[in-house]
């Protein structure tokens, strides 16, 4: 026989609690009239619904339990051994259950209700564990910590809300190429989108476990600097944008990983993104833009398919305003003319990146012991297939790495380098893919995904035969 579930199956509960908080609505009422100050009254009002949730959660959550002699989970069976209370956070506070205790004869224990009700990590009930980690996801466990207890609701210790990412992440990687493939699939191409562009980038993370101390002992040695991010490692960042026929940007998806080895995870989920965005709409215009590291080069030329690359316009100008400036002189008016025309001929003029060549070739041939403006020119040689900016612009694609430098930004840099914070790869993973999945608007499908993980299905065996467990008692 199998237990029944979802919850919404579950029988309805007394009306005990909603009884009594009509009873302590109408003594505050009469003890408040008039009402002297409106803010007082309404935390007690607030309070007296929070705790009648509690006791309608309460009483439900009880109803899920479980108390026979054998269960059977996954094929396994488990053997009551114990029934003692516990405590769970909801969205409206703690609430205490009693509940039963199964193991096999591993020693492993379950706990039916739990399983039933798809309790996260042994303490919050799933929506409490969704409001919790979305907060986590969005400001430190001490700002979480001080919002709840301002709100009046929930009151988890701010080690439970610091422990949430670590566990989120430990639930979500083994399972993320199969959530990411129904999360893509999930998304639907915007009707008006006729551009698709890939970028990717990284940005420097603070690592607990980056090996400060050796590097800047091994810099000591070799007469480095010994300050500095001798403890980042570069976290990377993926992006793919929709723009309408007039350029106008629709929507974008945004992936954020911790710091990896030729960004691999990030470059297969990317790559398997765009593959379902073109399966969608096939005669979207792929361009593929970043700034001129090789190694996204690499990434974007050989491994996606064929599109337009592009050189993000505002890197190469910073490029050719360092060239410029190493010509006649850092910030000097004839530098800033320079830069100043050369700048449009660059983005507004056909061949222009050939002008530019031919500008910055005749300043090196002045200045030949110049190494630095020989590297500059050799940027925009090696990049002019990347730099058509006035032919691209006539076809209203985008030139620039905005959306990514802005993912950059906002997935990474306003949430994990704020002061003294630094990361390990599960907890700061943890941030980054639900980061991801909040400004990608995908959240609320991917705690689904997540949620379903905690839940399973609990049978009662109907055996009588069999040789319990010792019954332990609660203290």
């Amino acid at each position: 026989m199998e237990v029944c579930q979802p919850l919404n199956e579950v029988a309805n509960s007394s009306c005990h609690a909603i009884q009594q908080l009509d009873q302590q609505l109408a003594a505050l009422r009469q003890q408040c009239d008039p009402i002297q100050h409106f803010e007082d009254y309404e935390g007690e009002v607030h309070k007296l619904f929070a705790q009648a949730e509690r006791g309608v959660l309460e009483e439900d959550l009880s109803g899920l339990d479980v108390d026979t002699p054998v269960i059977e989970v996954n094929g396994t069976c488990y053997h009551r051994v114990l029934r003692s209370s516990e405590t769970y956070q909801t969205v409206a506070g703690s609430i205490n259950v009693p509940r039963t205790l199964y193991r096999n004869g591993q020693d492993r224990c379950i706990v039916p209700l739990e399983l039933r009700a798809g309790i996260v990590e042994g303490y919050w009930t799933p929506r409490a564990a969704k409001q919790a980690v979305w907060m986590v996801a969005q400001m430190p466990p001490g700002d979480v910590k001080n919002l709840l207890d301002l709100m009046g609701n929930m009151s988890p210790s701010e080690s439970s809300l610091a422990r949430l990412p670590k566990k989120f992440n430990d639930q979500w990687e083994p399972n993320r190429e199969a959530f990411e493939g129904i999360l893509w699939e999930s998304i639907k191409v915007p009707e008006k989108a006729v551009t698709a562009a890939a970028s990717l980038d990284g940005v420097m993370l603070p690592m607990k476990d980056g090996k400060r101390k050796e590097k800047r002992e091994q810099n000591k040695i070799d007469g480095k600097r010994t300050r500095g991010p001798a403890g980042c490692r570069e976290a990377s960042c993926g992006t793919l944008s929709f723009y309408d026929a007039q350029g106008e940007r629709l929507s974008t998806v945004r992936i954020g990983r911790m710091p990896e080895s030729k960004k691999v995870t990030l470059k297969n989920s990317l790559s398997e993104l765009l593959d379902e965005a073109l399966r969608q709409k096939p005669d979207l215009t792929l361009v593929k833009v970043a700034d001129g590291a090789k190694d996204n080069w690499t990434f974007l030329a050989n491994e996606l398919p064929e599109g337009h690359e592009i050189v993000d316009f505002y890197h190469a100008a910073e490029h050719l305003k360092k060239a410029f400036d190493l010509s006649y002189g850092e910030n000097s008016a004839k530098s800033k003319e320079k830069f100043t025309t050369y700048r449009h001929i660059l983005k507004e003029e056909p061949e222009g990146v050939e002008k530019v060549i031919k500008a910055l070739a005749y300043q090196h041939k002045r200045h030949p012991r110049r190494s630095k403006l020989k590297t500059e020119l050799e940027y925009f040689r090696n990049n002019r297939a990347r730099m058509q900016y006035a032919e691209h612009l006539l076809q209203s694609l985008p030139i620039g790495s905005g959306v990514i430098e802005a993912a950059c930004k906002t997935l990474v840099t306003q949430r994990m380098k704020c002061s003294g914070m630094r990361w390990r790869l599960p907890g700061g993973q943890g941030i980054l893919t639900l980061r991801s999945l909040i400004q990608s608007k995908l959240f609320d499908n991917g705690w689904k995904l997540l949620a379903v993980t905690y839940c399973c299905k609990v049978i009662k065996t109907g055996v009588d035969n069999v040789i319990p467990f010792p019954s332990q008692k609660a203290e």
